[in-house]
């Protein structure tokens, strides 16, 4: 039972309190989401607000799922801690005091989207009440080498489920003495807490509502009736009593959503910390506390992470999870002195383009000697996340030079391509980062910062780029750990060749994003015409970048050829694949174009799928787009 006593007493319950014994439970309740804020407010500098998180359709709501993360068994001594990531959300343990068996009992609630993300990554880190499964740990290096094993348990609870469960969780904030009931002053610090001033006035009114056997106490039942009856009247609950976030009126499902995720179920466990992008910046915990509380941050999604950051921020379009592209500081610190700065600028007017080409050109010799060789296990550990030499035709010891290793094959069928069978459907042309826009207009207001970019400064002048005047970019982006060898993205012939002589600009997004170069347009260049019957017209540029020496063609004029098959290969260093196709002929997919409109660049494979043909086409009989999205 709560403290009300007797129906007659109801109304003057709250003033019979006695003043310490209402300040003792206000202190409570404040103690309590204290609790509740502490777990929602230790973050990093990503935002861990549930407003990022909404549901669009009520069809997605797949369930919450709690993860914990028990403990693991370390192969040798340090201080360790876990990270969980999940679509575009990381979270992370506290470090334990454990140094070969850690303990954490860390715990976190997920959102189930049936289109969303449903794998989760979870890493541990050193720092320089369900059954659970105990999982080998594997050196990221190999998958023979196992490193420790660690104790996960994962409980989906069903949507059915979390909405019969919504009424408990709201009841348990001011339910003090844990007997499933409120009282009248138990109810009213909840009304309170809603944040909704109209119901605070009406408290009396709302308890005897709600109390339907007359028995001076509000069972979770009785209150589930209460919030389902007053949804559709007016709602109670204005803002959530955890983060303080306004909720809206109208949105009955997102609001059990977010209040579900705000509240933990007193389960004893440690909530884990959030407001991460990646488990890399989440295993950072202390320098992220401290740009915290100076109010800087190194990382965020979008622009800031290319072009004034030090990291570099890209969407794994297989696991749907935001992770960090690897480059070495010094390298970053470099080329943002030379691309972001006017210092920059006055080098690059005195020399410093002549620079970059005969470093490029010393490197590339150099990379392509006998002696180079033995960079190659070291380059293949610095990037050992990122290079699968499973998918490698050849075995290392193949490779006599680096060059050779750099433009390496891979094995038949290590990259399928999304709808062979189908010419209608578009394909990545390389193992890239990508950003996709519908037209230029919207490349240069989310990417590209260069002052002069152009269409026709892209083609060359030999090129009229009529048809390609408001049409659809994509850019593929290589990074040095790439596959470099770039395929077609459609079936046609090739028209011809355009090689254009230039400079070798990084095409790293510093770089990008600089208003004091043109990338793109400045670079050495080659660009080809190709045919279609889908798309009809569509220029492929090949850009060659710093340390780029060559860019090698295995096709020729008049060829005609089918996406996936091979077109040529970059040597040493970065470099980028730009396709432009005419005004209105292809619908990219929507995650690529929706990522890029905030900046942000996808990581794709050879052969994913990149868009559809706008031409009318019989489609009878033909296979489920949504099924060869990623070249499966």
């Amino acid at each position: 039972m709560g403290q009300g006593s007797s129906k007659a007493t109801v109304a003057d319950s709250s003033e019979a309190t006695d003043g310490s014994e209402r300040t003792s439970r206000m202190s409570r309740l404040k103690q309590r989401l204290h609790v509740h804020r502490h777990h929602r407010n230790k973050r990093g500098n990503g935002s861990d607000s549930y407003s990022l998180l909404k549901l669009r359709d009520a069809e997605d709501f797949a369930g919450i799922a709690l993860v914990r993360v028990i403990s693991a068994d370390m192969k040798f001594k340090d201080k360790w801690l876990a990270c969980i990531s999940f679509g575009e959300q990381t979270f992370r343990t506290e470090t334990s005091d454990h140094t070969d068996k850690p303990v954490w009992n860390s715990e976190k609630k997920l959102l189930l989207e049936r289109n969303g993300p449903h794998v989760a990554r979870i890493s541990v880190f050193e720092e320089s009440e369900c059954g659970f499964e105990v999982f080998d740990m594997l050196d990221p290096s190999s998958s023979d080498i196992v490193v420790g094993n660690i104790s996960l348990s994962c409980s989906i609870e069903d949507p059915v489920e979390t909405e019969k469960r919504f009424a408990r969780r709201i009841l348990s904030i001011v339910d003090y003495n844990a007997d499933g009931k409120l009282s009248f002053s138990e109810f009213s610090d909840l009304i309170n807490a809603f944040g909704n001033q109209v119901a605070a006035k009406k408290k009396e009114e709302l308890f005897k509502a709600a109390d339907k056997n007359e028995d001076d106490a509000v069972s979770m039942d009785e209150l589930a009736v209460l919030l389902a009856i007053q949804q559709e009247k007016e709602p109670l609950i204005s803002c959530c009593p955890v983060c303080g976030e306004i909720l809206e009126d109208s949105d009955k499902l997102n609001n059990m959503i977010h209040l579900t995720l705000c509240f933990d179920e007193g389960t004893g466990n440690q909530v884990m910390t959030g407001g991460f992008l990646t488990d890399k910046q989440a295993s950072y915990g202390w320098m992220f506390k401290l740009s915290e509380w100076a109010h800087f941050s190194s990382y965020d999604i979008g622009l800031n992470s290319g072009s004034s950051a030090s990291h570099i921020l890209v969407v794994d379009r297989k696991t749907k999870r935001i992770v960090e592209e690897l480059i070495d500081g010094k390298i970053v610190l470099s080329m943002r002195a030379i691309y972001q700065s006017k210092v920059g600028l006055g080098i690059m007017n005195t020399g410093a383009k002549e620079l970059l080409q005969s470093i490029s050109e010393k490197q590339g010799r150099k990379m392509s000697s006998v002696e180079s060789s033995k960079d190659i296990p070291t380059f293949v550990d610095f990037f050992k996340d990122q290079i699968n030499l499973a998918e490698v035709k050849y075995p290392l010891e193949h490779f006599k030079t680096f060059n050779d290793f750099f433009i390496r094959e891979l094995k038949p069928g290590a990259r399928p391509i999304a709808c062979m069978e189908r010419d209608d459907v578009a394909v990545c042309a390389a193992d890239s980062r990508v950003m996709a826009f519908k037209s230029i207009e919207d490349s240069l207001r989310f990417w590209i910062k260069g002052r002069k970019f152009s269409i026709q400064g892209l083609l060359g002048k030999e090129i009229s780029p009529g048809a390609f005047i408001d049409g659809t970019m994509v850019i593929f982006r290589l990074a040095p750990q790439d596959y470099h060898r770039f395929h077609f993205p459609v079936s046609g012939t090739i028209e011809q060749f355009f090689h254009i002589p230039g400079c070798l600009y990084t095409v790293n997004p510093i770089a990008v994003n600089s208003k004091y170069c043109n990338v793109f347009t400045e670079n050495k260049r080659v660009v080809s015409i190709i045919s279609t019957v889908h798309f009809g017209k569509v220029a492929f540029v090949a850009i060659g970048a710093t340390m780029v020496g060559s860019i090698t063609f295995s096709k020729k004029e008049g060829d005609y050829v089918q996406k996936g098959d091979e077109f040529g290969y970059f040597s040493f260093g970065g470099s980028t694949v730009i396709c432009v196709f005419e005004k209105d002929t292809i619908e990219i997919d929507g995650d690529l174009l929706a990522n890029s409109e905030r900046s942000l660049e996808t990581l794709v494979s050879v052969g994913m799928k990149l868009g559809v043909s706008k031409k009318k086409t019989v489609e009878i009989g033909l296979p489920n787009l949504e099924s060869c999205v990623l070249g499966a």
